[in-house]
This record gives C-alpha cells, sequence and structure tokens, in this order.
C-alpha cells in the first residue's frame, strides 16, 4: 500500500518544482523530501523524476502517479474531514426510556428537530431491562431509567425526580382504601412496583397489589388511564404518564399525604465517548425534566 505521506510530498514537489522550497513548505529537510520520492520509487519499482542536477522532470510513471494521486489526496482530505466532523445540530441520536419519560419528553425533542432539520430523533419506549441492555450493546445512544443499572457497562447518572401519584376517576373525592378495594386496580407493567412503592407508604392496610381486585391492564403508556377515566378502576402512575392523559377532567390525581418519587436517572455506555449531537439532546432533555 502506497504512504499517504510519501504521496503527498511527491505532489508538493512536483507542484512546487524545487526540492528545498518543498522543504520548506513541508516543514522536512531537503534529505527527507528525497527520501519520501525515492522510497515511492522503490515502492512502486519505477524511476518518477528524471534528474538533471538540480532540476528534474517527470518521468512517465511520475506523470501517471501525479494524475491519479490527485484523486487519491482529495478522498483522503474529504475522509479525515467527515470523521473529524462532529456538528451538535447534525445526524441520528437513539434514546429510549420507560414510557411516561418519553411522554414528557418526545414532544419537546420533536421541537427540537423541528429547528434542526438535519438532527434526526429515534425515540424508543422500553421498561428499565430493556433501557439498560439497549445500552450495554450500543443499540441506543441515550437512555433514562428509573432504576440505577447493575451493569458495568452501563453508567448512570441522577437527573431528576418524578413523584408516583394515585389517580382515580374524576368522581372519587377522598381515596380511602374502601374505596380503593371496590374500586379495584387498572395494572401495567410496572404497576406492582409503583402501587407497592405509593399505597405502601400511605396506607396501612396496604400488603400487595395482588389483593387488589385486578380490573384490567395494559402495556401501552397513553392508554393505561382510560379504564380510569370511564370508572373502571384506579392506577398509580408517575406524574409525567398523569399529566399527558388528554382527558384530564375525567381523572383525579390524588398527592397522598406521605409522597414518594422515583429517581431518573440519565443511562449511556461507561466506554464511549458522546458526539456533540448527543450531547445537545442531553441538555435539552434535562431542560423539560
Amino acid at each position: 500500500m502506497i504512504n499517504a505521506s510519501w504521496l503527498r510530498t511527491f505532489c508538493i514537489l512536483v507542484e512546487v518544482g524545487h526540492f528545498t522550497r518543498t522543504a520548506e513548505r513541508l516543514h522536512m529537510t531537503q534529505s527527507g523530501v528525497s527520501q519520501h520520492v525515492r522510497k515511492l520509487e522503490v515502492q512502486l519499482g519505477t524511476e518518477l523524476l528524471v534528474r538533471q542536477g538540480k532540476q528534474f522532470s517527470l518521468s512517465g510513471a511520475g506523470e501517471k502517479l501525479y494524475t491519479e494521486a490527485q484523486n487519491i489526496l482529495l478522498a483522503l482530505s474529504n475522509l479525515e474531514q467527515k470523521v473529524g466532523d462532529d456538528p451538535p445540530y447534525e445526524g441520528s441520536v437513539r434514546l429510549m426510556s420507560p414510557g411516561s419519560v418519553g411522554l414528557k419528553l418526545y414532544p419537546h425533542l420533536l421541537a427540537l428537530q423541528s429547528k434542526h432539520p438535519q438532527l434526526i430523533i429515534d425515540y424508543r419506549f422500553a421498561p428499565n431491562p430493556d433501557v439498560e441492555k439497549a445500552i450495554a450493546e450500543s443499540t441506543v445512544d441515550i437512555g433514562f431509567m428509573t432504576s440505577k443499572s447493575t451493569v458495568a457497562e452501563v453508567s448512570c447518572t441522577p437527573v431528576a425526580q418524578e413523584s408516583l401519584l394515585l389517580v382515580t376517576p374524576a368522581s372519587v373525592e377522598e381515596p380511602d382504601w374502601e374505596t380503593l378495594m371496590t374500586l379495584g386496580f387498572i395494572d401495567h407493567p410496572d404497576g406492582s412496583h409503583h402501587a407497592g412503592s405509593l399505597l405502601g407508604a400511605n396506607y396501612p392496610e396496604f400488603q400487595h397489589s395482588n389483593l387488589f381486585p385486578r380490573k384490567g391492564f395494559s402495556n401501552q403508556i397513553g392508554l393505561i388511564l382510560e379504564p380510569v377515566s370511564l370508572g373502571l378502576g384506579f392506577t398509580v402512575l408517575p406524574a409525567h404518564a398523569a399529566e399527558a392523559f388528554e382527558k384530564f377532567e375525567d381523572i383525579k390525581v390524588h398527592r397522598l399525604p406521605n409522597p414518594v418519587s422515583e429517581t431518573l436517572y440519565l443511562s449511556v455506555a461507561r466506554n464511549r465517548a458522546l458526539q456533540a449531537r448527543m450531547e445537545t439532546v442531553i441538555a435539552e432533555a434535562k431542560r423539560w425534566l
């Protein structure tokens, strides 16, 4: 393979037409310039310069090499520029988070993309274990989790707190224990964990969410409150999910005497450098959390 440094020296020598001035331009010695040309000739097995004292002209092989080398060196220069470029508002950024966080962040990140159309937001909703796995395997760039990772490859930094809220039909004024037992529980993938955290801190009668009559289940974050709005049961959700529900007048959010919050963690691959566009998205996300 031809050494790009030797090739660049040869081309500049041809353009300048003088060994001493070529050496000055490249901050080399004159003998260094001569060595680069000699090494090219040895590697290619042909004479590139016809030397006449301190003067020279190109051989036929030298003319061919100079012509072809222009495209090669231009391509290398463009490659260096592309690899070195790290624009803050261009390229794809892949994110993953639980649905509640996504409901809060996604509209704001789309607004950012609208301002910078060359920035592409790829957002997936998934539970914590899937987020952790995707970060560890580098199939996403940025993750948000509501529990700290136990995987060595994933670095977690706390960035926000999100309240857990009891949500009932709008007709419920005081959510006492008897009322909740009568209503029954609308479950979801994190339902048992959320109910245990919030209700366990506020109701002495609480033992386990499985003891509630189960009145429904949904794994779609935007639909969990639909049955609640119809009076079919109650649930416990993070605040962002409750705030995003469109028919807010049909539900009632109860802030209990003993508040419970989840810590939200920014999660990234531990040994992977973040590109400028990822830092842009992280900064925008932090604005809204």
